[in-house]
């Protein structure tokens, strides 16, 4: 976890547009989250674009721009994913997996790897799970693609729980 930690402060530090791609996986509560806030405040005060979003959140902006009742309200609403400096992706794995879900993270991955914007993805999934979830497309970006950190340990929600009821 120490590693994993000095790992993100350096990128966070020194991200730049070919700071690469990350992928945080574990179990809940150790973390991912937390780091992944970090580095995307580090990386936004230091003047890049960052969006930091929810699977579930993300996804629900590209079916609303693609089936919405209004589309020109939600037209471009996919854009800020796609043009942002840093994207990233919270809780991937909690949405509903649908094929049009699937289809929408393949495009998304797919066109900001070609175009060389960084990603952070954080999932409870692990690299077998994934597999399975989703696409081999999408499978093989993500771990081919990505610099895989594994997060260890135990949840420190439940600790803090078992500390205050002591």
């Amino acid at each position: 976890m120490q590693r994993n930690f000095n790992h993100c402060r350096k990128y966070a530090q020194n991200f730049t547009m070919q700071s690469g791609n990350m992928l945080f996986s574990g179990a809940t509560g150790l973390g991912k989250t937390f780091l992944s806030a970090c580095i995307a405040r580090t990386v936004a005060d230091r003047g890049y674009s960052v969006v930091y979003d929810t699977a579930i959140h993300l996804f629900s902006d590209f079916e609303a721009e693609k089936f919405g009742m209004s589309q020109e309200e939600n037209r471009g609403l996919s854009q800020r994913y796609l043009q942002c400096d840093l994207l990233i992706i919270d809780d991937m794995g909690t949405e509903m997996g649908t094929a049009f879900t699937v289809s929408a993270l393949y495009n998304l991955i797919n066109n900001r790897l070609m175009a060389h914007r960084p990603m952070i993805v954080n999932t409870n999934l692990l690299p077998d799970e994934l597999k399975k979830r989703y696409s081999p497309a999408v499978a093989s970006r993500l771990l081919g693609e990505f610099k895989q950190l594994r997060f260890f340990g135990d949840d420190i929600r439940m600790l803090k729980s078992r500390m205050q009821n002591r």
